[in-house]
């Protein structure tokens, strides 16, 4: 009969997220889904000492002799939410400085006023720009000026106290110190918010992109929302579940937004045609949503238990009936492209499903035999990448990413993260260089 073994998740601020017994029989996905529970819609790693306990690991791997704490690192989900369709790589180095490459019209090009930029501790990019904050709260851009890369307009307001920064494909939004957002880039897709400027002076807690629009969650558990309407409207019998209780918001895909509420469930909003409405899987997301992703026109939400929900165009992974007896249980995270999800399940397997029309990019038989034991995973706009536990990398979809032959020596070992454009991707190892391979135009040769 199988015994039990007590944890306690514990997170920086010494607050306990979670604890109890669990039977030693389980995988550690037992323990995320209980912190992912504790903090809907937020990632996290979760360390003993300073090894990192992956969601596969046997729970009778773990040494309780001395301590039955593990430590909960909560990610910032912003990233992970928003797939990037920018052309080029920005590189933060641990000097604080910036190393780009990629389109020179994106932001690629390793503009003179970069080559005397140090101090920053965290960026992001928007379609043709990139934006990031300095250790002293100011923020520094470059790029393209219609998409973000001029902030003249409000560099007054980006000299001190900013703490995030969010982009979407044509336009920026920064959170500073006292709870206020200031934005720039593409007036009409989010670039412009003086028409709600009361509602965003004070108060906001969170802020995330699509493609053409912003939505704010503020401290009271409302959501405010404002850009290009076909993306960001909220609906008059949507709105009163937007007015309070809201803990976590997400863009699922190009023209639609998701809450997790404090209660567990899901509302979504924006376009019906891309996966805004999810009236037809309502029944399954009142309650256990912890994460919800989405390609370009469907949404995915997993849920507390393992099991994932699925809506919205059918083509791009809305339909997941070819594969629906492999997402009843077990899963611990779902990764998404343009076009086809990827659930990570917790013995380290993987399922993909979406696009007919884009096989590559959902059917891994040809690295069937090389996908196990796989830690995370990331999109492009076709293809995936994923990283093992031994820090090896296997990749599938199209070719501007999919193929990393030319590479792959340089990938057999010490991959630790992997950062997906368009159409290509770049791969950080633990010694602290960069692996990319793709389309060379858009970030795939970093040679230079």
């Amino acid at each position: 009969m199988a015994t039990s073994r007590y944890f306690e998740l514990i997170d920086f601020s010494g607050n306990v997220v979670a604890s109890g017994f669990w039977s030693s029989a389980s995988r550690a996905d037992c323990l995320y889904r209980s912190a992912h529970l504790a903090k809907p819609g937020h990632r996290c790693r979760l360390l003993q000492g300073t090894r990192e306990i992956t969601p596969f690991t046997p729970l009778t791997a773990l040494d309780i002799s001395d301590d039955h704490t593990l430590q909960v690192v909560w990610l910032s989900s912003s990233a992970a939410n928003y797939r990037s369709h920018n052309h080029a790589f920005a590189a933060i180095k641990a000097n604080g400085s910036v190393v780009t490459w990629g389109r020179a019209i994106a932001g690629g090009e390793q503009h003179p006023p970069l080559q005397h930029l140090g101090g920053v501790v965290q960026g992001c990019g928007t379609a043709g720009a990139f934006a990031v904050i300095k250790d002293n709260g100011s923020v520094a851009t470059w790029g393209h000026p219609e998409m973000g890369g001029d902030s003249s307009s409000v560099a007054e307001l980006l000299m001190t106290g900013v703490v995030q920064i969010v982009a979407n494909d044509t336009a920026f939004a920064a959170i500073k110190d006292n709870g206020s957002v200031v934005t720039w880039g593409a007036w009409n897709r989010g670039g412009d918010s003086t028409a709600i400027a009361t509602l965003l002076a004070e108060g906001v807690a969170q802020v995330c992109g699509n493609t053409g629009a912003f939505a704010a969650r503020k401290s009271n558990g409302s959501v405010v929302t404002w850009g290009d309407t076909f993306s960001s409207g909220i609906s008059s019998a949507i709105a009163p579940l937007l007015a309070k209780d809201v803990v976590h918001i997400c863009a699922t895909s190009v023209n639609a937004f998701a809450a997790i509420k404090a209660n567990g469930s899901l509302v979504t909003w924006g376009s019906q045609f891309f996966g805004g409405d999810s009236s037809k899987v309502a029944p399954l997301l009142t309650e256990g949503v912890v994460q919800v992703c989405g390609t370009n026109g469907a949404c995915a939400a997993l849920l507390a238990n393992g099991s994932v929900v699925t809506w919205g165009n059918d083509e791009e992974g809305g339909d997941s009936s070819k594969v629906a007896t492999l997402l009843t249980e077990g899963v611990v995270e779902v990764y998404s492209n343009y076009y086809a999800f990827v659930a990570l399940k917790a013995d380290g397997s993987v399922v993909t499903w979406g696009c007919d029309a884009c096989p590559r990019s959902t059917d891994e038989r040809a690295v069937a035999t090389l996908l196990s034991d796989v830690a995370q995973v990331c999109g492009s706009g076709g293809a995936f990448a994923a990283i093992k536990s031994g820090g090896s990398v296997v990749t599938w979809g199209d070719d501007w990413g999919g193929d990393s032959s030319e590479v792959a020596a340089l990938l057999t070992e010490g991959v630790v993260q992997i950062c997906g454009g368009e159409m290509a991707f770049a791969a950080i190892k633990a010694d602290g260089s960069v692996v990319s391979w793709g389309d060379s135009r858009y970030g795939g040769d970093s040679s230079a």
